[in-house]
């Protein structure tokens, strides 16, 4: 079983975690909700902030460098103008994290997670195939 610490008891153990993802259920699809609800509004916030925090840094630095930063960059040191740029590819961001939540709950409802995992090691492997094909040509 996965141990998150999202939630901490206040009590003797600080570290000790009392939130896990649920092991599947028959149908295949598991439960991302914690075991124990949260005993107080610090203890949600907390679980909220640490969701928060580990979702910025992974996109944060997924993000950094790649070529949508780049395009930004071009754009904006041709416009003269950073802070209209700076809007629009926030909101361009924006809407492509909105899309992919919206489009991650629907398929979370419907599909099993390992298939999930599996669907998208097959699409980055033929990514990775047709990369290593255009370097070859």
């Amino acid at each position: 079983m996965i141990q998150l610490p999202l939630f901490q008891r206040e009590d003797e153990n600080k570290n000790e975690s009392i939130a896990e993802i649920a092991p599947p259920s028959e149908d295949g699809r598991s439960s991302l909700a914690p075991t124990s609800p949260p005993t107080s509004t610090t203890e949600s916030n907390a679980g909220a902030w640490a969701v928060f925090a580990s979702t910025f840094i992974t996109i944060f630095f997924a993000e950094f460098g790649d070529k949508t930063q780049l395009a930004t960059l071009l754009i904006a040191a041709e416009s003269h103008s950073p802070w209209i740029v700076f809007i629009g590819a926030g909101s361009a961001l924006v809407a492509t994290s909105l899309l992919g939540v919206l489009v991650g709950r629907w398929l979370a409802r419907r599909v099993s997670p390992k298939t999930i995992e599996k669907s998208a090691g097959i699409v980055l492997l033929l990514l990775a195939a047709s990369l290593f094909w255009d370097i070859l040509r």
